[in-house]
């Protein structure tokens, strides 16, 4: 990719619309699904759609615009970007340097959990295909059984441990496949492999969900949920905890942690639009969301389930009987309901372990399939151990480590870097100047927002 009419000596994207995949695949996760309209489902419709939408533009042309701008301007993840702006600021550049672990630890102990919650996603896709989730018909028991048998559950995680050592681990082959899917694509490289792979996922999911929402149109019993959705009661957006879980949804859903936004920022070449990139990246991530809640709220409604469950379980469990209901176009639902989830789940992940291979071909100088194999196989190993503890795993993560990640970035970029070097970096690659408000609304706005969301997730037991 050029860059400055000079050839980078990185791989990186071949085009802004590359980027734009590979960008929104990271914020379409899987949580788009189970969460999103359950959280719809929970505060009502509209009422929690205004805050969530207020939230996303918030975070869009601050967060979003600072991670992409960031990586791009220190040409380096988040170790070499918190030094080079430390640098920058006249301080410690490595302060900054050590600080930059924190994102690097964030995205890798996420990744790890999600590559548990892959394997559920390959298994069910397996099963899906094969016609044996829809041959459970709308038996809750027998479904529930069977995903009570890969995900089982642990108080702690020394019991998670001696669980998954004395079983021999309950989903330990679909994990495996889920790791190595991941490792075939990332050892092709940024352009070779998660560009090209997200330009096939991405726009495959859309098109899955945007045929199963049409599906939903023109199933009987389906007008309730359609109806709840766009509802707006006034006094649910007097309530903190409505606004509170908006902005948890759309902070992680956005993935802006200080990480795998900054990585693929260092991909960019000089001629990308970053405010353009971010706009679309959150216009996309967010109609993925509604695009999920237009599946399940209208489904549950016809059946009158109960999207109560806001964990994994509405995914794998709550939605089975819903969809095997459905006649004859039930298996077809389920597959591609369970394909496009395995599409955002593989986008989501690469993304993540982009962050520490990154980091250690950078400090390294290694070939990119020596990093990339082992931060797949360290990775591997301890999924496999949490298995039964992979909802504490992940909170632990969510709640602790991402926001501080975000937190620090922000900070770094907004109040550290001079400002002239911040707006150069955010405009750089577009004609029009960027916002005059850019800075002090990262500043006043974004930065104490990610503080809330780290203060308010311990407080709360997580909000996103």
């Amino acid at each position: 990719m050029e860059n400055n009419g000079k050839l980078q000596n990185q791989d990186g994207f071949r085009s802004q619309w590359g980027f734009i995949m590979a960008a929104v695949g990271s914020c379409v996760g899987m949580a788009n699904v189970w969460r999103f309209p359950m959280l719809v489902s929970k505060y009502g419709g509209l009422t929690f759609l205004i805050p969530y939408f207020i939230f996303a533009f918030i975070i869009c042309q601050s967060g979003m615009m600072e991670e992409f701008s960031f990586g791009r301007w220190a040409k380096s993840g988040p170790s070499g970007a918190f030094g080079k702006a430390m640098e920058n600021g006249g301080k410690s550049k490595s302060v900054g340097e050590w600080l930059g672990a924190v994102p690097i630890i964030g995205a890798f102990c996420l990744a790890t959990g999600y590559a548990v919650i892959m394997g559920w996603v390959f298994y069910w896709t397996k099963m899906a295909i094969t016609g044996e989730l829809t041959a459970m018909g709308q038996d809750m028991g027998a479904i529930g059984g069977a995903f009570g048998a890969v995900a089982p559950e642990a108080d702690s995680l020394g019991e998670a441990i001696k669980m998954t050592f004395a079983t021999g681990g309950a989903n330990n082959l679909w994990i495996i496949v889920g790791v190595i899917v991941s490792l075939l694509i990332m050892v092709m490289g940024v352009a070779g492999g998660i560009e090209k792979s997200c330009k096939i996922m991405i726009p495959a999911l859309y098109v899955l969900f945007i045929a199963l929402a049409v599906l939903m149109i023109f199933t009987p019993g389906t007008s309730e949920g359609y109806k709840y959705i766009f509802t707006l009661n006034p006094e649910g957006l007097k309530s903190p905890e409505v606004w509170v879980y908006a902005f948890g949804q759309c902070f992680f859903s956005l993935s802006v942690a200080g990480s795998g936004s900054v990585v693929y920022g260092s991909y960019l070449g000089d001629n990308v639009k970053i405010r353009q990139s971010a706009i679309i990246c959150a216009i996309m991530d967010t109609s993925a969301a509604l695009l999920a809640m237009f599946v399940i709220i209208p489904a549950m409604a016809s059946a009158g389930g109960d999207l109560g469950d806001g964990g994994p379980g509405l995914m794998f469990v709550s939605v089975l009987p819903v969809f095997n209901s459905m006649g004859g176009v039930a298996r077809l639902i389920v597959i591609f309901f369970y394909v496009a989830i395995l599409f955002a789940g593989v986008s989501s992940v690469i993304n993540l372990l982009e962050v520490p291979i990154n980091f250690l071909q950078d400090q390294f100088k290694l070939k990119r399939w020596v990093p990339t194999v082992i931060v797949h196989a360290v990775s591997l190993a301890i999924a496999l151990m949490i298995q039964p503890w992979t909802s504490q795993w992940m909170d632990m993560v969510s709640i602790y480590i991402l926001p501080l990640g975000a937190v620090t970035a922000g900070i770094m970029f907004f109040w550290i870097m001079k400002k002239d070097t911040a707006i150069a970096a955010a405009q750089l690659g577009s004609e029009k100047p960027v916002m005059k408000w850019f800075i002090p609304f990262g500043k006043y706005v974004f930065v104490p927002l990610c503080v809330l969301c780290f203060v308010l997730g311990i407080a709360w037991g997580g909000i996103g």
